[in-house]
Order: structure tokens, then C-alpha cells, then sequence
């Protein structure tokens, strides 16, 4: 399954510490989307789809939440609780977010700009599009 986690280094002193994203480095891609999820519904699951081409990190900036990741033949489950540690997810996983603790907040980074056209939010779909 080709996801990974990241552990980033943040800089900081008494004042406050910083995290950065930068290709090469600690992000594959060049970032063209950024965009976060917050004031989750308990109980409630976000994503349910794969991307045919966007690639992913994603990072709980506030919080905790647990991702499922499934390539169509086996899952994982991570949990992100830290905002020093990042998931890296390239395209055709199928991700499902949820478990969020009151007041996460959940940054997703992309290389692509949103295309609805490029979303299987459908598993039976994403199931034979992933086999072939």
C-alpha cells in the first residue's frame, strides 16, 4: 500500500514553534490545494472515495482523528494525534477520516486542484478501477 507517515521537524522556542511543507524535502509533490476539516460531527465519517490523481498529506494540526486506508485488498488504520507527524497518501487509496476528538482541525495538502471528475466515491467502483 503506498502511504506513509512523516515526521517532521518544527522549529520553536518559549514563543511558539513552526512547521514547514516543501518539496523535496518532507512533501513529494508541489502543493496546488490546501484546505482543512473542523467542527467534525461526532460519530460522523468524512472522505469515502479515492482520487485517480491527487496524492495527499494530510496532518491534525488540532486534535486527533484515525484514517482507514484501503487499496482494495487490505486496510490500515493510523491515527494522527500530532501536528509534528504527517500521512502521506498517493492516489487511488480509498481514505475514509473520522473519530475526531472535539476541536480537530485536519490540513490536507494535494498536488491537484479540486476536479469532481477525478473523485470514485462509489467502493464497488473504486474496487474494479483498482484491479485493472
Amino acid at each position: 500500500m503506498n502511504y506513509k507517515l512523516i515526521e517532521t521537524k518544527f522549529f520553536g522556542d518559549e514563543t511558539g514553534h513552526l512547521i514547514s511543507f516543501e518539496k523535496g524535502s518532507n512533501c513529494p509533490f508541489d502543493i496546488k490545494r490546501s484546505f482543512y476539516i473542523f467542527d467534525t460531527i461526532p460519530g460522523k465519517i468524512r472522505g469515502q472515495h479515492a482520487n485517480r490523481n491527487s496524492e495527499f498529506i494530510l496532518i491534525a494540526i488540532s486534535g486527533s482523528c484515525k484514517i482507514r486506508i484501503d487499496d482494495g485488498k487490505t486496510y490500515e488504520i493510523v491515527e494522527l494525534n500530532t501536528p509534528h507527524k504527517a500521512l502521506y497518501m498517493d492516489k487511488m487509496l480509498w481514505k475514509e477520516m473520522y473519530d475526531f476528538s472535539y476541536n480537530a482541525i485536519l490540513l490536507v495538502l494535494t498536488n491537484t486542484l479540486y476536479d469532481e471528475n477525478e473523485y470514485i466515491r462509489d467502493y464497488q467502483e473504486f474496487l474494479k478501477e483498482g484491479s485493472k
